[in-house]
């Protein structure tokens, strides 16, 4: 029946393909959780910043601790719910672009298969591009969330599931160590600390997304469930990307496989696109956020917690800068240019 479901998604509706690709997620996670158990409150790996102390919503980038940086454990901001000690029903997700990691995942894996020769230079550069976006505007481009997703597809398509897995290894060994917010990754140990189950929830590759949520020390990871057969990707997706409603068709589904109490459930993100999930539980948290989902938060009384500096001239006005800077750069090379030909 799973199998006819996947055959005919094509014809499926957007709830339908949302339902099923949290459903997707959903059981990849479970099943990982039964294969490989690891206990809830395992440390996260030396890559993983430490020694920090976040404080409340005025944080800033520049105060936070280097990664990797041995000491005490990082303490969360003040103001938090104190997750209830060994409660069994209880859990947390965290988003990962943005609220864990700076930037999105999706670029740094492109960034890798680039230098292992998978990628141009044309798509490197699209990709820059669409990170710049998401940094200076501070929120997803659906667009380029789906030129993403069929350029991922028609890459992978007939490849090794097993090489995928490697590379993913491999790029984010050094991304995670370097590119994670130290005031969530309080956050997260907050959570380990009290004995809960925490999960990485992303749009991002589910084999992405296991690796980032293993080395930050999390129970599992829901991700984007790329079709295989027999070991190798068929270049189609279960259902569709784990974005906005479909993720919170995963938390759903997985909090009925762990027999889970939403309620008690906490949820971290930055996004407008996820206010589905933060929605579901009784403790939901924005996290650097963007202007839509602050709105919204405000509305709703919901914590804020924002790691990025307090100023958003400095937030904005720096990656602008150096856009800038490289649209000058251009010019002043095509001029000089020009004015070589005039002279030839």
């Amino acid at each position: 029946m799973a199998v006819l479901r996947r055959l005919t998604q094509a014809k499926r509706s957007t709830t339908e393909r949302s339902a099923l690709a949290g459903e997707a997620a959903a059981e990849a996670a479970a099943a990982a959780l039964q294969a490989e158990p690891e206990p809830a409150t395992a440390p996260a790996e030396s890559t993983a910043p430490a020694g920090s102390t976040a404080p409340a919503e005025s944080s800033t980038e520049s105060a936070a601790p280097a990664a990797g940086r041995p000491g005490k454990a990082p303490k969360a901001p003040a103001e938090n719910h104190t997750p209830e000690p060994g409660d069994p029903r209880a859990a947390a997700f965290f988003d990962c672009d943005n609220t864990i990691l700076r930037g999105a995942a999706i670029f740094y894996l492109g960034v890798g298969l680039y230098r292992r020769g998978f990628l141009t230079r044309r798509d490197i550069a699209r990709f820059a591009w669409q990170q710049a976006w998401f940094r200076l505007n501070g929120a997803e481009d659906p667009e380029h969330i789906s030129d993403a997703q069929h350029t991922a597809l028609g890459l992978v398509a007939g490849k090794r599931t097993a090489d995928l897995e490697a590379i993913c290894e491999e790029v984010f060994e050094q991304v995670v160590a370097d590119k994670i917010w130290p005031g969530t990754r309080a956050l997260v140990q907050m959570h380990l600390d009290a004995g809960q189950r925490v999960w990485l929830v992303t749009a991002a590759p589910l084999e992405v997304a296991r690796v980032i949520a293993r080395r930050l020390g999390m129970t599992g990871a829901l991700g984007t469930v790329a079709e295989a057969d027999g070991g190798l990707y068929t270049g189609r997706l279960v259902g569709e990307l784990l974005h906005g409603p479909a993720k919170a068709a995963a938390v759903h589904a997985l909090a009925r496989h762990e027999r889970l109490d939403l309620d008690r459930c906490a949820a971290y993100s930055d996004s407008a696109n996820d206010i589905p999930m933060l929605s579901l539980v009784g403790h939901p948290y924005v996290v650097n956020p963007d202007g839509a989902l602050r709105r919204h938060a405000r509305a709703q009384g919901w914590r804020v917690r924002d790691f990025r500096t307090g100023r958003k001239a400095a937030r904005v006005g720096l990656p602008a800068a150096a856009a800038l800077g490289v649209l000058a750069g251009a010019a002043a090379a095509g001029v000089a240019l020009n004015r070589r030909r005039r002279c030839a």
